[in-house]
Order: structure tokens, then C-alpha cells, then sequence
């Protein structure tokens, strides 16, 4: 090796160790390594050489390549280690810190409100029923003693398809759950004891009405039932919905076709901070009456369009939105907002998948989000 090739390798080889980090060592790889380095030309020179000088000069130059590289591998490797050391001590992870939490989703009111229903009402036992929501007329209309000439029957009140069923009648949205009712008592008969949640449709759109809400309805039917058992069903109900014992009931006298005699029932209420709370005398000082739901004992032509015996089987109906128990509960007072898809009111409003209604804990489960507006 000559003197000068002698230096050149001394060289590399001590400006390796002063090297603080990859930057820098890759600076002098390129250097002595790339392809205008100094050992490639020294490697180029083997080309030019006779066999016998290439045959003496091969092995030195590869030693040379090969030392430098195996020190250019190895600071490499040490700084990639001290680096580590670094960032291990700098870079601490407690592993007693609860972990971040995890986006999640939420409960929509509605969903909430649904299985607290179901929840006080199979405690008083009832069964959950379902139906079709796309109805035919006999069912949403006829079968609940709702004459041709019934408002509701209007193309500006109901949604109406083109189509006809097999029996040539006409086919809707439904307008309200109650031909569940219907479909229930011919399925099943008497006694009958259910409630029937669900999607419903009405031409109709403004703070407190969308064309898509939803509703619970129950029926009861059985031997010797009376107005008596509706008003007793209807304020267990709302004490355990609302959690309150204060749940005042007025009855008023009302008319609706499938019910006889029909009644509208109003709930005492106060303002609070401005907003509207269940609960005491709607006489009282302070207090007023608020229209609830509507109610009555089942028209016997009902039953009759059911086939089951209205001298035999009497009971009672009811109805109410459950978008509007939903409002009253957890304080929302814009029913557009229920359906506008904002990720920000549903994580206001929204419940905990874990937090699951039940009597003994309370069917308001705790929100995703701070406390009800």
C-alpha cells in the first residue's frame, strides 16, 4: 500500500469516529464509497493495469474497500444505538396513565328512548311488537274505523304509492303504528297485552313535526278491562320514564274513531330555567297542563275488524311520539335537529352503548357527553 493511499485510509477511517450522526457518516460513505469516491476510482484503476500488476494490486484495493466499509458499518451501528439510548430516555412511557380514549360511537336519543320503553313496559307485561312500514290502506285506515272520507285519508296528509296489493288496495306509508295493533289481534287474538314502536310517516314539516317520526303506541285487550287500567298504565309509565312520583294525569274527553270513548291526556308542568319539566298539579300555582298523548277505550268495530268478540273482549289504546318524549326528557327543542346527521349534537345528546336502561338502575342511562341541556 502506498503512502499516500496509507494516509487516505487513516484519514477516512478518523473522520468515522468523529462522525455525531448519520448525516455526517453518510457524507464520507459517498466520499470514499460512491461512485466518484476515491476507492471506486482506486477499483477503476484495476481496468487499466497489465494481468500481472492487476494480479498484485486486486487484493490490496479490496482490502482497502472492504475495511472501510466494515468502519463505516460499524459507526453506522453505534450511532443508530446511541440514538436509541437517546430517545429511550428522552421518550418515557407511563404505563400506569389510563390510555387516551378511543373515538366511539353513541346512542341517538331515540334509539335511547326506545328500549327504556320496552324496558318499563315488559315490566308491566307487555311484548314488543312490529309491522310493516309500508302499509295498505285497509290496515292503516279501514280496519281502525277511519271512514273514506277521513281527513287523514287526504293525499296532503299521506304518503301514497302508485301501487296496488293483490286485493287492490291502495298501498302507503304508514301514518301511525296502529295497524301493528290490528295485525297483532288477527296474528294472535285475545287476551293481547303489547306495545308497537316504529318509524311512521306524515306529510308534515316544522320545528316540532317531521316527515318521518316515530311513535309508540300499546293496546290492551282482555275480559273486564275499563278506563281505570288505561290511567293507572299511563301514569306508572310516565313516573318511571321520568323518574319522578309527582306525575300528575288529566283525562279529557276526545274524539277519535278507533277509540270510544276517546280521551286526550294532559301531564302537569312547571318552567324551569326555561324549560319545560314534568312533574305536579297542572292547577297548582306556577303550573300548567301540557297535551300528552291520546287515548281510549278500543272502538268495538275495531275488535270487530280484528275478529275477535267485542261482548266477550273490551281494552284500551294509546299513542304518543316518542321524538317528543325524547325532547321533554333530555331537553332538545328543535325535532329537525333529531334527524340532521350533526356529529356535534349527537355527542352532546347521545348515550354510552354500555349505559343500558334498566328499573333498577334508572332507565335515563348517563349521556356519552356533559349533562342534558
Amino acid at each position: 500500500m502506498s503512502t499516500e493511499q496509507d494516509q487516505r485510509v487513516t484519514e477516512t477511517l478518523a473522520s468515522l469516529t468523529r462522525a455525531e450522526d448519520t448525516d455526517a457518516l453518510e457524507a464520507i460513505r459517498i466520499e470514499a464509497l460512491g461512485k466518484k469516491g476515491w476507492i471506486t476510482q482506486l477499483m477503476k484503476t484495476l481496468g487499466k493495469m497489465s494481468p500481472d500488476e492487476r494480479q498484485v494490486e486486486a487484493p490490496r484495493i479490496q482490502a482497502i474497500r472492504a475495511r472501510v466499509a466494515e468502519a463505516i458499518e460499524d459507526r453506522k451501528a453505534a450511532l443508530e444505538a446511541a440514538e436509541l439510548e437517546r430517545r429511550l430516555a428522552s421518550e418515557t412511557l407511563d404505563l400506569t396513565l389510563p390510555a387516551p380514549q378511543a373515538p366511539g360511537g353513541s346512542v341517538h336519543p331515540v334509539s335511547q328512548v326506545m328500549d327504556e320503553l320496552a324496558e318499563i313496559f315488559a315490566d308491566l307485561g307487555f311484548s314488543v311488537a312490529s309491522g310493516p312500514e309500508i302499509e295498505d290502506d285497509w290496515h292503516n285506515f279501514t280496519a281502525l274505523n277511519m271512514a273514506e272520507t277521513h281527513p287523514a285519508r287526504a293525499m296532503h296528509d299521506t304518503f301514497y304509492f302508485p301501487d296496488v296489493d293483490a286485493e287492490g288496495r291502495r298501498m302507503l306509508l304508514r301514518t301511525h303504528t296502529s295497524p301493528v295493533q290490528i295485525r297483532s289481534l288477527v296474528e294472535r287474538g285475545a287476551p293481547i297485552r303489547i306495545i308497537a314502536p316504529g318509524r311512521v310517516y306524515r306529510s308534515d314539516s316544522d320545528a316540532t313535526h317531521t316527515p318521518m317520526f316515530h311513535q309508540v303506541e300499546g293496546l290492551v285487550i282482555d275480559k273486564g278491562i275499563h278506563l281505570g287500567h288505561l290511567k293507572w298504565t299511563l301514569e306508572t309509565f310516565l313516573k318511571a320514564f321520568f323518574e319522578r312520583d309527582d306525575i300528575v294525569l288529566r283525562l279529557r274527553p276526545s274524539y277519535f274513531p278507533f277509540t270510544e270513548p276517546s280521551v286526550e291526556v294532559d301531564v302537569g308542568w312547571k318552567d324551569e330555567g326555561g324549560r319545560r319539566v314534568l312533574g305536579g298539579d297542572g292547577d297548582a300555582p306556577g303550573h300548567g297542563w301540557m297535551e300528552l298523548l291520546g287515548s281510549g277505550m278500543v272502538n268495538r268495530r275495531v275488535l270487530e275488524f280484528a275478529g275477535v268478540d267485542p261482548d266477550e273482549y273490551q281494552g284500551f289504546a294509546w299513542g304518543l311520539g316518542v321524538d317528543r318524549l325524547a325532547m321533554l326528557k333530555y331537553g332538545m327543542d328543535d325535532l329537525r335537529a333529531f334527524f340532521d346527521g350533526d356529529d356535534r349534537w349527537l355527542a352532546h345528546y347521545g348515550f354510552s352503548p354500555f349505559d343500558q336502561p334498566t328499573l333498577s338502575g334508572g332507565v335515563g342511562a348517563k349521556s356519552t357527553v356533559g349533562a342534558k341541556a
